[in-house]
């Protein structure tokens, strides 16, 4: 079972993200929901949740600086962000502090909490606009050290694709695919594609 809490200062969808986590209950355990920042910091801590699903526009302390300051006491919290519109610099900025995943807020709960599932599974779920803004600055930034074929496979995951559906479209062995993202992370020094993006925004690698 996964645990969840919610930081969100409309109270409607706090009410209906609420409603369908409980209807989830053999999976979910949804702890507790939040309508600000500053009430999260104290008691988040303490509640040691797995994921927190965190609207990035709150009133007083916003969403990136509570994620920060939660990332501080517990730096393997795992933050998803929560927000009406995507920007390129907030989508990056949230990354760069350590969000682990990034999903706008016309998703559907059923979405929302397949994006909880991705997290708890290893992954970074983004919402396809979103991914998109990523693939484009990999593309505008990237550096030549990879391969056409690496640039594809990360494009691919980038789209929340999984290894065999990347194996597939590029008629290419499973292992083929893994053999490719061992040379990305190897190239980039990351572990991770969540750790591919940040080092692509920060641009510190040649």
């Amino acid at each position: 079972m996964t645990s969840v809490v919610l930081v969100e200062d409309n109270k409607d969808l706090r009410d209906i993200l609420r409603i369908a986590f409980d209807q989830k209950s053999d999976e979910f355990h949804f702890m507790k929901s939040f309508g600000d920042a500053e009430s999260a910091l104290l008691e988040i801590p303490a509640m040691n949740p797995e994921v927190v699903l965190m609207d990035i526009n709150l009133p007083g302390i916003t969403g990136i600086e509570c994620m920060k300051e939660l990332k501080k006491i517990t730096p393997s919290l795992n933050v998803i962000m929560l927000t009406v519109f995507a920007e390129d610099k907030t989508v990056f900025d949230a990354l760069c502090f350590g969000a682990c995943g990034y999903i706008t807020k016309n998703a559907t709960p059923e979405q929302i909490m397949e994006a909880v599932r991705e997290v708890k599974q290893g992954g970074a779920p983004m919402s396809p606009r979103i991914a998109r803004m990523v693939v484009n600055s990999f593309n505008n930034s990237l550096s030549t050290s990879l391969t056409a074929r690496e640039m594809e496979v990360l494009d691919l995951l980038s789209q929340g694709k999984s290894y065999k559906m990347v194996a597939d479209m590029l008629f290419v062995t499973h292992d083929t695919v893994r053999f490719h993202i061992k040379n990305i992370y190897k190239k980039l020094e990351v572990h991770s594609l969540h750790e591919a993006i940040v080092k692509t925004k920060k641009n510190l690698f040649f």
